[in-house]
């Protein structure tokens, strides 16, 4: 059938732990084959099976202790010799799933610059897409960046990066939709100074649907209200980097609220579509129970 992947990235905090481990529990109970992955060599609990891992190769601890290298430092030395160490790497994965009907999670580092501006991933996705692998990166963001437009635009800018330098096929998600439900959704308070009746329409409570395409005409006019007293340089930062979104216009998101079975069907779908996993799938024949005589005349 082919071999699959979802490559999970993110900023740390975004739940990429906590998706996987919601993953493995929908493809469990959908019966659907999946290999768990571990490529966070800082890790240290998981809340799924892990069937490869990272850490057998190379740890941060042990680059910590036996380097003296801080964390950033470390994590980066860490997915440099894995990337010089694919071979290891490929070997582990036949291991596990040595056939041609496969489908991999896997769980990212959460320090970004292996994905925006570091080449190191992007080596390791080559790797992928060389053994015959369908890349998905999907790239997770926390519903709380919603409050903050500075915020929302920061996580829109690195997931464009990431999906410039790695080249591979993309889902955005906003995660923790569930968490941002029960959270008061309310814009972080502007300063009283300034403050006009078109900004208090936008001070209603944050709904996330309306941040799943970005707006950013929208964004510039909230950022411009909430820092009135701001530097003209801050202003023209902040529309230089919503004038790259809109050149680019590549960057969407999906919502995920890993409490609502449909929503989680939703995001899988939408992967599923972009690495066209089950398009050679045999159709599923049910034995049709003779009509009764009479019936239907």
């Amino acid at each position: 059938m082919g071999r699959y992947m979802q490559l999970v990235m993110g900023p740390a905090g975004s739940g990429k732990s906590t998706y996987c481990s919601t993953m493995e529990q929908y493809f469990e109970a959908s019966k659907r084959q999946v290999t768990m992955v571990n490529l966070d060599p800082a890790a240290e609990h998981f809340n799924y099976q892990v069937s490869v891992d990272v850490r057998d190769l190379v740890s941060l601890d042990d680059v910590a202790e036996e380097l003296d290298y801080g964390p950033n430092g470390g994590l980066i030395f860490c997915m440099e010799h894995l990337a010089q160490n694919l071979d290891w790497l490929k070997d582990q994965f036949d291991e596990v799933a040595p056939s041609d009907d496969e489908y991999f999670i896997v769980d990212c580092p959460g320090q970004i610059e292996l994905f925006t501006h570091i080449p190191v991933m992007r080596k390791v996705c080559n790797a992928f897409k060389s053994w015959n692998i369908s890349v998905c990166g999907v790239y997770l963001i926390d519903a709380l960046f919603i409050d903050d437009p500075a915020k929302y635009i920061s996580g829109t800018m690195m997931a464009l990066a990431a999906m410039v330098q790695l080249e591979v096929a993309h889902i955005n998600v906003i995660s923790k939709c569930d968490l941002k439900e029960r959270a008061s959704g309310t814009l972080n308070p502007p300063p009283e100074d300034g403050l006009d009746a078109a900004f208090e329409s936008e001070a209603n409570p944050v709904k996330v649907d309306d941040y799943l395409v970005p707006d950013t005409l929208r964004l510039r006019n909230m950022i411009d209200t909430i820092h009135a007293g701001a530097s003209p340089q801050f202003k023209r930062l902040h529309d230089s980097i919503c004038s790259l979104i809109d050149d680019y216009t590549m960057v969407n998101f999906v919502a995920l609220n890993i409490t609502d079975i449909q929503s989680i069907e939703v995001v899988l779908a939408h992967i599923d579509n972009a690495i066209n996993y089950g398009e050679d799938l045999e159709p599923k024949l049910t034995d049709m129970p003779d009509e009764e005589p009479g019936v239907g005349m």
